[in-house]
């Protein structure tokens, strides 16, 4: 899948400009699609602290606000060509939602598909929920 939809890049670019991201200065975007079908955009949101909120984190907080609790696919988009990867905490915040069937790909800054993974290549050998279960 190299060409992706008109319509989820522009929501990508479109959130990741919205970004408040004042300290870093590296605006994130991030589009998650429910086992519905459904989307969910959230952004970076950066405070004095340091302890922002990751874009990816933002959408699955909208996601499962919304009462969806399976990730189909998520979409992360940074300001440039580089990867712009999901950090620790937002790969094991996406392995939370996620199956084997879940596709994580990654968006250059003009809406390109740079790179896709499964959650398994991800994150190897995670800690699921599944993990806790007696």
């Amino acid at each position: 899948m190299n060409t992706l939809d008109p319509s989820l890049i522009e929501t990508l670019v479109a959130v990741r400009d919205r970004a408040y991201a004042p300290y870093s200065r590296h605006p994130v975007g991030a589009v998650v699609v429910s086992e519905s079908g459904s989307r969910y955009a959230g952004a970076n949101v950066e405070v004095a602290h340091y302890k922002g909120l990751c874009a990816e984190a933002s959408a699955i907080a909208a996601m499962a606000s919304a009462g969806e609790r399976r990730l189909r696919e998520v979409y992360v988009i940074g300001p440039g060509q580089q990867l712009c990867t999901p950090c620790g905490d937002c790969r094991q915040r996406i392995r939370e939602f996620a199956d084997e069937h879940t596709r994580i790909r990654v968006v250059g800054a003009e809406g390109n598909l740079l790179k896709q993974y499964t959650m398994t290549e991800l994150l190897p050998d995670a800690f699921g929920p599944e993990n806790l279960a007696s």
